[in-house]
């Protein structure tokens, strides 16, 4: 399973193995995850990882 680095409402950045619909182009890219380090419900979006 892929993992996808997202970045929450509040700033925290972190992995997560479920990034549902991300296809979804009418929902735009952010999702509801539940962030580990503020233990909520956050609207996440995807971090552009940068290659080097």
């Amino acid at each position: 399973m892929e993992r996808t680095v997202v970045r929450c409402a509040e700033g925290h950045v972190f992995s997560t193995a479920s990034f549902p619909m991300q296809q979804a182009e009418r929902l735009g890219p952010g999702r509801l995850v539940r962030c580990p380090r503020c233990a909520r419900l956050r609207s996440v979006v995807p971090v552009a990882l940068e290659k080097q």
